[in-house]
């Protein structure tokens, strides 16, 4: 089964959502998740997010996602996902078939949830 956590340990993603006046929120949201997969399992894991990924791919207010893996045999994986609102990834999370999916991870995964806005910084990149 995987471990949800932070990047930094203290507020695991429900946790994030949690803690934000949904309603007040607007606009999209993207959601890096930083994998780490037990040795030799990397696959397993891969297996294991498409699997949600398809299930997301179903949920009101999906935008998109792209798994990105690190090179040689590193364990970490990347997912970044777009959400129209953080209310439909709220809602998302909490849908029953997701949950269930969680399972299907090789025991020792561990994931870094983490909500992210853009930074615009004049010259360099904006929003």
């Amino acid at each position: 089964m995987i471990t949800l956590d932070g990047f930094d340990g203290a507020l695991p993603l429900p946790a994030q959502l949690d803690a934000l006046d949904i309603d007040q929120l607007g606009g999209a949201v993207t959601v890096v998740n930083v994998f780490v997969a037990p040795e030799g399992k990397k696959e397993e894991v891969v297996a294991a997010w498409t699997l949600d990924a398809k299930i997301m791919q179903a949920q009101q207010g999906y935008v998109r996602a792209q798994l990105y893996s690190a090179p040689g045999d590193s364990p970490v994986l990347v997912n970044v996902a777009v959400w129209e609102s953080a209310a439909a990834l709220a809602t998302a999370i909490n849908n029953i078939e997701f949950r269930q999916t969680l399972a299907r991870y090789p025991d020792g995964t561990i994931s870094h949830p983490q909500m992210v806005q853009p930074v615009a910084i004049p010259g360099v990149c904006g929003t």
